[in-house]
């Protein structure tokens, strides 16, 4: 697998409205079931993802280590799971929604994410602040079906691969963000600011 070039294997879109939906489809070389089973199995889910614990059903309540939580608001094997994502103390309306359905012998992958998003944080940062996470999350995805290794999380971005994935996630959200409505100017801006924080050029002390 060429990592970096999973960017390409991705579509992005978003609308740029009072509630910002960003929403990323691609497509895996795998069942629906399988990709259900790994979306949603907790000890699999720790194995590409990062570890879960709640009450894992319908109306229950789920939190990712050192990450977000929420409700599991509607759960359809195997082919739609919406939950609230909140993190924070005070998140606002955060709800991301995956469906699946088949594809030419494998499964089309859809992640939606809508939420509110503080002006100062949308315009530091744009779409790629909550982008570039979901590209990662889903390259860890596809590394997890396809059988590869799970990249290490922690150092990932001080790789020359992991740069350049990185990088090269950015600036396609970008290249979303201006198709939603963006300037030139405001696209480069958060496209700098997004690449600069995911993979700095130096380590914070």
């Amino acid at each position: 697998m060429d990592i970096v070039d999973e960017i390409n294997q991705a579509h992005r879109e978003l609308l740029d409205g009072e509630r910002k939906v960003m929403t990323l489809r691609r497509r895996y070389d795998a069942d629906s079931e399988d990709v259900w089973d790994a979306c949603t199995n907790a000890d699999r889910l720790s194995r590409w993802f990062l570890p879960v614990t709640g009450d894992l059903r319908p109306g229950g309540t789920y939190q990712i280590e050192g990450n977000a939580g929420g409700e599991i608001l509607r759960c359809e094997p195997p082919r739609l799971l919406r939950i609230s994502w909140l993190y924070g103390e005070d998140p606002g309306f955060s709800e991301v929604e995956v469906r699946l359905s088949s594809e030419d012998g494998g499964t089309l992958f859809e992640l939606r994410h809508t939420a509110d998003v503080p002006p100062e944080m949308w315009s530091g940062y744009g779409p790629g602040a909550v982008g570039v996470g979901w590209d990662l999350a889903v390259l860890g995805l596809g590394l997890h079906l396809s059988g590869a290794p799970k990249v290490e999380e922690h150092t990932f971005h001080q790789t020359d691969e992991g740069r350049r994935f990185i990088t090269a996630s950015s600036r396609a959200w970008g290249r979303a963000y201006e198709a939603a409505g963006g300037t030139p100017g405001q696209v480069a801006a958060t496209v700098a600011a997004t690449t600069a924080f995911y993979a700095p050029d130096e380590e914070p002390s």
